[in-house]
């Protein structure tokens, strides 16, 4: 697979630079951006901002502390993933292999494209010039051999950098790169590696393959690859990627709860999302997940499977209530989530009695009237006033299909 040629693009502080585009008044002054929650952290900082030291996961107070002059806004989900959207459709001029990442991020195989356009380096900066050109945005790009080292390559130089790792530089390259900066390898593994004197890719990849094997199982094997840069793994274009396993939404709370009725509130609002996505997509659920994280940190999930599928947010959330009332929660909650898996891929059929296809057909009107006025035009009584908790870009998010999720 070393004849590939693959390209890693990332946006350069998204969601900050999309907010001071589109307020001229932002640019140039250091801002973050934050949930609409009190208990909201940075998701995204200027680089202004960074210059001070304000980095994602800071509390707001933390983030102040660092820069007294920081500038928080609100953000704006909506703008971030129709952007997104666009971008993702200029690097389908370039080649169809492409793959979203996160948000911010994508792979492109431009193994196919390089008699179009000459060079990878060409396509490089005719994305950045149209990226620009169109929303005013910078990004970091990495071109390399593999999926691993391109992503590594796009690290190197930001903001707005270009990076390219040919073959005959990989093993030069990897000799002092720390294994933290690879992606696949957390801090919790970083340091289980540096207790066996692994730091850089360079150890990695000289260090003996049946002691990390030994130690580590298959992901043993897989880490002595990736010291040596080896990365096998295709660009998967959304239409050719596996079938989800599940559909399933979480939330952390404002403020840590512990009255039933305002957990059960939650559980509904989560069920009619995840019944919602199900039903748009066609699939439908055996088994249905509860998520709890207490306000300690400590999570756990509890889980039902049913004699039937189903996509209908009212037999979610029914089970949801089983499920929470089999356990006793020793503490207040901070984060809720609902999932249902064991996913079956095919068209409802309308069922057999009269109730049932009321239910039924009850859904469908609401999952119509909101398709058309927007999230929540229509929804249970016992949610008027409720937050609505797709606040968060999860990193599952994707531009199609049921992974997409629509946020406010």
């Amino acid at each position: 697979m070393s004849h590939r040629t693959i390209l890693h693009i990332d946006m350069n502080a998204f969601f900050a630079s999309v907010e001071q585009q589109a307020n001229p008044r932002l640019r140039g002054r250091p801002i973050a951006v934050t949930g609409s929650g009190a208990r909201s952290i940075i998701t995204t900082a200027s680089y202004e901002a960074r210059a001070f030291g304000v980095k994602t996961g800071m509390t707001a107070w933390e983030a102040r502390r660092a820069c007294p002059q920081l500038e928080l806004v609100v953000g704006d989900n909506r703008k971030y993933t129709h952007t997104s959207i666009q971008i993702n459709a200029i690097l389908r001029e370039y080649t169809p292999l492409v793959e979203t990442f996160s948000i911010d991020e994508a792979f492109l195989d431009l193994s196919g494209s390089l008699r179009l356009f000459g060079s990878a380096e060409r396509i490089a900066y005719l994305i950045k010039a149209s990226i620009r050109n169109s929303f005013g945005l910078t990004c970091s790009i990495g071109i390399a051999p593999n999926k691993l080292l391109a992503k590594l390559a796009s690290d190197m130089k930001k903001p707005d950098g270009l990076t390219v790792i040919g073959p005959e530089d990989v093993a030069s390259i990897l000799e002092t790169v720390p294994i933290g900066d690879l992606c696949g390898i957390g801090p919790n593994l970083e340091r289980s590696l540096s207790r066996l004197g692994v730091r850089t890719c360079g150890d990695l990849g000289r260090f003996p393959e049946h002691i990390l094997t030994r130690r580590y199982g298959i992901i043993g094997q897989r880490l002595h690859r990736m010291g040596r840069g080896l990365d096998d793994a295709p660009v998967i274009p959304s239409e050719e990627a596996e079938e989800v396993k599940s559909v399933g939404h979480s939330t952390t709370l404002d403020r840590d709860v512990t009255q039933r009725t305002d957990i059960l509130r939650w559980f509904l609002q989560l069920s009619e999302m995840v019944g919602r996505r199900a039903r748009r997509h066609g699939v439908q659920g055996k088994t249905v997940t509860l998520t709890v994280r207490y306000a300690d940190f400590t999570t756990f999930s509890r889980q039902q499977t049913l004699g039937c599928p189903t996509s209908r947010s009212d037999d979610i959330y029914r089970v949801a209530i089983k499920i929470l009332d089999s356990v006793t929660l020793a503490q207040p909650v901070r984060l809720l989530g609902v999932r249902i898996s064991n996913l079956v891929h095919q068209a409802e059929q309308l069922p057999l009695f009269a109730e049932e296809r009321k239910q039924r057909l009850l859904a469908a009107a609401m999952d119509q009237v909101n398709d058309r006025f927007g999230e929540a035009g229509i929804s249970f009584g016992s949610l008027v006033g409720q937050e609505n908790c797709a606040r968060i870009i999860a990193p599952a998010w994707r531009p199609e299909g049921v992974s997409y999720i629509d946020v406010l």
